[in-house]
């Protein structure tokens, strides 16, 4: 296994995926935390159904590259779902629940007037589930993945206490002068970015996975912000490199072993904080 492993390597496809892989996990883990601090974890989830709808448009319209309508597009819903979550007429999990729907059923609808190939189940099952399209990346597309992947980890760092603060306390944030609805909206912009990356890799319906379960594993053991957040990056970083190892040898889908994977760390690590080792 371990010359197969090796010969796999000698492959540029391979190595691309995994540095994507690793890259998107990472950036995944990072607003995980945040999210599921602020109970809003289902926003991955809705943006997912959202890009899935541009996507299928940009398919109908004929576009190489989906990512620049599908990226600007899950933006403006991100955006969206963050200002209507704060109206009392339509609270967040109602606006998450009306948009991602909707997008769903419009981008499957387009699909299937203005088919775009003869495997109409096909193209949507690989889309929601994942595909083999993580091992497909062309050097353009592995470079995008990598300038969006740094702006993100950068943003976070640049912006980690100002994150913190509104994540635990919005309002006294607001109270002292901090921009509280320009992070909100800072964060909403990188949640979009972080999912159009990740349909990529794990597909539409299964993108959440990998943004709330390295968060929920780090909580079953640490308990401070900083502890949880950075063993959520390297968990979510192993889970992904091991996961996408996993799929090249066993031939089997890239998404799914992914999260499969994660869902076996968060086990591992529920025991663990069961048994009463915990962290700081």
């Amino acid at each position: 296994m371990v010359d197969t492993l090796i010969n796999y390597l000698s492959y540029p496809f391979v190595r691309y995926a995994l540095i994507v892989g690793v890259l998107i996990a990472l950036c995944s883990s990072l607003l995980g935390v945040i999210l599921v601090l602020k109970r809003f974890s289902y926003i991955g989830d809705g943006l997912s159904h959202v890009a899935f709808g541009a996507m299928a448009i940009a398919a109908v319209v004929g576009l190489s590259d989906r990512m620049v309508l599908t990226l600007p597009i899950t933006i403006i819903c991100a955006i969206l779902l963050l200002w209507t979550g704060q109206n009392a007429k339509i609270k967040g999990d109602a606006a998450i629940a009306m948009i991602s729907v909707g997008a769903l059923a419009v981008g499957y609808l387009l699909m299937n007037i203005f088919p775009t190939s003869s495997n109409i189940s096909g193209d949507v099952c690989s889309t929601l589930f994942g595909s083999m399209k993580i091992l497909t990346l062309t050097k353009s597309e592995v470079i995008l993945s990598i300038v969006l992947s740094v702006v993100v980890v950068i943003l976070f760092v640049a912006f980690y206490n100002r994150f913190f603060a509104v994540t635990f306390d919005e309002s006294f944030a607001k109270a002292v002068g901090t921009k509280t609805n320009l992070l909100n909206f800072l964060i909403a912009t990188i949640i979009a970015i972080i999912i159009v990356l990740a349909m990529n890799l794990v597909g539409s319906l299964l993108v959440s996975a990998l943004v709330i379960f390295p968060a929920l594993s780090a909580m079953r053991i640490f308990k401070s912000f900083r502890s949880v957040t950075v063993f959520s990056a390297v968990l979510s970083v192993i889970c992904a490199l091991f996961g996408i190892i996993l799929s090249i040898l066993l031939n089997t889908p890239v998404g799914s072993t992914i999260v499969v994977t994660d869902i076996v760390a968060f086990g591992v690590c529920s025991l663990i904080g069961m048994i009463g080792v915990r962290g700081k």
